[in-house]
């Protein structure tokens, strides 16, 4: 197994396991504490929001890391 290879399973591993956290953690509470299905719906859309912040965010991170490595070290 390459080097690559093994950077693109611990990506997948760590992305599975962030989604599960997020859903464990954010998702199920927030979509368990309402009981119609409009205010769901709503539940969803917004969680689903927050995620992709979530994921902008870590993009951005990771970008910046990307970039000023070299600066740094």
């Amino acid at each position: 197994m390459s080097n690559q290879s093994i950077t693109y399973l611990v990506g997948a591993a760590l992305a599975v396991v962030g989604l599960a956290a997020f859903c464990a953690l954010v998702f199920v509470p927030a979509v368990t504490a309402y009981r119609r299905p409009l205010e769901r719906a709503a539940v969803v859309v917004l969680s689903v929001y927050v995620l992709a912040a979530l994921v902008g965010i870590g993009v951005l991170a990771g970008a910046l890391v990307v970039l000023e490595w070299p600066r740094v070290f």
